[in-house]
């Protein structure tokens, strides 16, 4: 554990001179509330820092209490009694939830569980790269690319800038037809992409966007998205600017705006940002605005209010899981890492999560911070992860 005794360390006197960030405060109230840092910790306290021994347990009392000194000692802030589910008389005692801290809790106590992540490997987080598919079949790796030039279109130029997004820009007055192109992304991938219009698109992972190379067919901008894009799409009245899924069709003229139109979601998510769009789907039409999200369940549009940070955390370089449905999270969690996630059945459908995590922390970090909560244990054996309680 010497590794992780110098990390302690480190975050220990970042804490105690104030200079501490809000993700490594929250690193160092994970080792606080680990049982088997104890120890240590009051080491670190009361000024002797050697290396002792660590305990490799502890009684909850002998926890509570160790735990309490250092919290009294140095004004962290103590656990706060949470309830869930009102009609359920059960109470689950959480650390509080500050910036970068990430909670999954349920309404029961696990007074068993063991706080000790399982792995025989480690994931790292996933990366800028995607597939461009030409019309003609031709596969282009873009993480491999060189910058400049990749291809030419029906008079587009397709270059990859030294930011490492793809351009598309229109060169002279070609009256042939665009070809269709589609940028695609794997798991643990998330690429931007620029249109010939000026607008810009963010796909997130396992996702893909088809359009024409040279964008505007029939009077109108029109891509197809599978998946979860950002877009910010340039003003343009005289072509609108048409996302069709597979459910839904959403219709613009320039503003901000996330699609989430996974498969292996139960619903289509529209989330605007800034500006209007209409979201179509049959004989369905809703008008949403700033702030609100279209939730298509294929039966019906529904609209909520909803915080758009917790939408476009992906785009943002997040998880931010406030609220959010555990297996919904994990799912999120999967996509990235490309990993599979596998569930024991005692674990309960009606777990929800909390705070948010940066996505350039490798998989066991996140993990880490998941279990910090004290109530789900993970196993991580090559590309599979395992929930227990």
């Amino acid at each position: 554990m010497t590794n992780d005794h110098d990390r302690l360390t480190e975050l220990y006197n970042k804490y105690v001179s104030k200079e501490i960030t809000g993700e490594q405060r929250l690193e160092f109230l994970t080792y606080v509330r680990n049982s088997a840092y104890t120890e240590f910790i009051e080491e670190l306290i009361s000024g002797s820092y050697e290396h002792p021994e660590v305990l490799n347990s502890l009684s909850t009392d002998a926890r509570e209490r160790i735990f309490q000194t250092i919290v009294g000692k140095h004004k962290i802030k103590t656990p706060k009694l949470v309830r869930l589910w009102p009609r359920i008389a059960v109470a689950v005692a959480l650390v509080t939830v500050i910036s970068g801290a990430l909670l999954f809790y349920y309404p029961r106590i696990n007074q068993q569980h063991s706080n000790q992540l399982v792995y025989t490997n480690d994931v790292a987080p996933g990366i800028s790269g995607a597939t461009l598919t030409l019309s003609n079949g031709k596969k282009i790796r873009l993480s491999d690319a060189q910058n400049g030039e990749v291809a030419k279109e029906a008079g587009v130029m397709i270059t990859k800038s030294e930011s490492g997004e793809v351009v598309y820009e229109g060169k002279g007055d070609s009256d042939e037809p665009g070809k269709l192109n589609t940028l695609s992304t794997a798991n643990g991938e998330t690429y931007k992409l620029r249109l010939p219009d000026g607008s810009y698109v963010w796909l997130n992972s396992a996702s893909s966007l088809t359009y024409s190379s040279r964008l505007v067919e029939n009077g109108k901008r029109t891509v197809k998205l599978q998946g979860e894009g950002y877009f910010e799409i340039a003003k343009d009245k005289s072509h609108p600017f048409v996302v069709a899924t597979d459910k839904q069709n959403v219709e613009v003229l320039g503003t901000h705006f996330n699609i989430n139109s996974y498969p292996n979601e139960t619903m289509v998510s529209t989330t605007l940002i800034e500006g209007s769009v209409s979201v179509i789907a049959g004989n369905l039409r809703q008008v949403i605005k700033p702030g609100e999200q279209a939730v298509n369940n294929g039966n019906s549009i529904k609209v909520n209010e909803v915080n758009t940070e917790n939408v476009i955390d992906w785009k943002n370089g997040d998880f931010n899981l406030d609220e959010l449905d555990f297996r919904v999270a994990m799912r999120k969690i999967a996509r990235w890492y490309n990993v599979d996630v596998i569930y024991e059945a005692s674990v309960p459908e009606n777990i929800k999560s909390g705070g948010w995590i940066s996505r350039k922390r490798s998989l066991s970090a996140v993990l880490r911070l998941i279990e910090s909560s004290g109530q789900l244990h993970f196993k991580v054996e090559g590309r599979k992860v395992y929930v227990a309680k």
